[in-house]
């Protein structure tokens, strides 16, 4: 086979359990592509020879018919996941030398699965970023171009921006990622890979670096819907370990694909047709419902009045339980310490050492919105209207509808230091379309929908009903078959 690196992860599946190729020849092939491809910052740390031992292991179980859903498949693990006797970062100064004793439960299910891990990929600090831009190992680089503008270094998105510019660049198979506010769905929208949110417990948080407790959510990013489907199944499942961890059935999720869509009623809010919305991203909204009209679903107008204030609804809920999360990181028990004149000097230059400037600025916000005279004004309030932006989309699903169709993101992807340089808000604001769902705790993913003119890829998001991740995965595999086919980027970087 000629380079293994572009076969799909259902492609690799079936030639691995057909002989074609095997796991330690398809892992030494993205090993290489992996080590080729440092110019872009991907991985925080790199596993080669775990991955190799991994792979012959998964030979052996090939061999002797007891090959695993993921047998021999190489991926990537967003570097928020715990991986036990592998240094694990958050992508921060305070935890560098963290080597955690456990695995969390979705990469054991990974590794339990048959999956080959070549690493910990990059994130945004603490998962705290639309850029990748906040890390403390630098940021990464999208293997995509712009037109016209080659010495631009284009941001993959985030915080998973290691994760999709990995999968988009062929060094994994999939990866996995994390979303708080869109942190899976909008980096695969800015680099034409397909990434899934699904429902809040439907995967467990144990093992995973929180951010926001009540709104972190594990998910993979892949290459196509059918391959975030196979992997999907196996990160998600009951954990006893995490309370918030659902007790249900985990479908078949690649069933689904192909399944008709006819009949499915489909939602377009008008809220989210926003004042200045680019030409582009208004056009591939329509596309996006001509599709699915040429497809068999009907689509309807609804209305999520509350879409307004999901923003500021957000940035004060997520930081508030950041503010929480984060207290823990203090140089006692784990991670960096600074020396001090006595413990109270040490907790303070600890924390300004060891956190990097966005992670102090979403720390300082949760812990004045939390604080005596603003927890009922701020945080109390947002509560608030969270419920009341859950039960829009309440009403919408009792009413019929099947699924919500919108942009993933309101522009393609912007270059290093183009936003957010000066004004924070701006940056934000590239999660104006994701963080409903993960405020009403739905599922929901994103699927490529063609490149724009300046040759960056455009993103679709579907938002569905809790815990029918299928519905999803068959109207996503619709719109991923009418949208206009495009090559990833040819190595540039190598």
């Amino acid at each position: 086979m000629s380079d293994l690196t572009h076969l799909t992860l259902a492609d690799a599946r079936d030639a691995l359990k057909s002989k074609k190729v095997s796991a330690v020849e398809l892992t030494k092939a993205h090993i290489s592509a992996m080590e080729n491809a440092r110019g872009l910052n991907c991985f925080i740390t790199e596993t080669p020879d775990l991955a190799l031992k991994q792979a012959e292991a998964s030979d052996a179980r090939l061999a002797s018919g007891e090959a695993g859903p993921l047998e021999g498949l190489p991926l990537g693990i967003k570097d928020l996941y715990c991986s036990k006797g592998v240094r694990t970062t958050a992508a921060s100064r305070i935890l560098d030398d963290f080597t955690p004793t456990y695995e969390s439960t979705v990469s054991a299910n990974l590794l339990r699965d048959g999956a080959v891990t070549l690493g910990k990929l990059n994130l945004d600090e603490f998962a705290m970023g639309s850029s990748n831009e906040t890390s403390a190992f630098g940021p990464v680089v999208s293997p995509w171009k712009r037109k016209g503008d080659p010495g631009a270094k284009i941001v993959p998105g985030g915080s998973s921006g290691g994760s999709s510019a990995a999968v988009a660049a062929h060094l994994c198979l999939g990866a996995t990622a994390t979303d708080t506010g869109g942190s899976i769905r909008q980096p695969a929208a800015f680099t034409g890979t397909v990434g899934i949110k699904p429902t809040y417990g439907r995967c467990s948080r144990w093992g995973i670096v929180a951010f926001a407790s009540s709104l972190d959510q594990a998910g993979p990013i892949t290459r196509t819907v059918r391959d975030a489907a196979i992997m999907l199944r196996s990160m998600a499942g009951h954990d006893l370990k995490d309370t918030t961890s659902v007790d249900a059935p985990v479908p078949d999720y690649e069933a689904a694909i192909g399944a008709s869509v006819k009949g499915r009623r489909i939602g377009v809010p008008k809220e989210y047709r926003l004042d200045g919305m680019s030409a582009e991203i208004a056009a591939l909204w329509e596309e996006g419902v001509q599709w699915l009209k040429d497809a068999g679903a009907e689509i309807v107008e609804i209305s999520l009045p509350h879409t307004k204030y999901a923003l500021p609804t957000y940035y004060i809920i997520a930081p508030a339980e950041a503010s929480s999360n984060l207290a823990r990181y203090d140089g006692v028990r784990y991670g960096l310490r600074m020396p001090g004149r006595d413990i109270v000097d040490m907790y303070e230059k600890t924390r300004a050492e060891g956190f990097g400037a966005e992670v102090r600025r979403r720390i300082m916000i949760g812990t004045y919105v939390l604080s005596a005279g603003y927890y009922d004004a701020y945080y109390v309030r947002a509560q608030k209207v969270r419920s009341l932006i859950k039960r829009d989309f309440d009403e919408a699903f009792a009413a019929g509808v099947d699924a919500v169709l919108t942009p993933a993101t309101p522009s393609t992807a912007f270059a290093q230091g183009e936003q957010g340089a000066t004004d924070p808000v701006e940056m934000y604001l590239n999660d104006v379309f994701t963080v409903t769902v993960n405020m009403a705790g739905l599922p929901g993913i994103s699927v490529p929908g063609g490149l724009a003119a300046n040759g960056l890829p455009l993103g679709l998001q579907l938002i569905g009903r809790p815990f029918d991740e299928e519905t999803l995965f068959s109207l996503a595999h619709a719109v991923e078959q009418a949208a206009p086919k495009f090559d990833f980027p040819e190595p540039w970087w190598r």
